[in-house]
């Protein structure tokens, strides 16, 4: 009887953490897209636009 108990118990555990995946993947894709949002708000500054279009013309050899 106490093994039953035990693997209830056991189960009942998993069960309540198996939607805190959802949540955590969640949150996670969220905090992501609003670096991507911050990130790209930077680089299209006039000041960094320039310093990265000059790196990306001189690595290729256009300049």
């Amino acid at each position: 009887m106490k093994r039953s108990i035990v693997r209830w118990g056991h189960r009942a555990r998993l069960s309540c953490e198996a939607g805190m995946t959802t949540a955590e993947y969640a949150v996670g894709t969220l905090a992501a897209c609003t670096f991507a949002i911050v990130l790209l708000a930077v680089v299209k500054s006039g000041t960094i636009e320039t310093g990265l279009s000059g790196v990306i013309l001189e690595a290729l050899g256009i300049r």
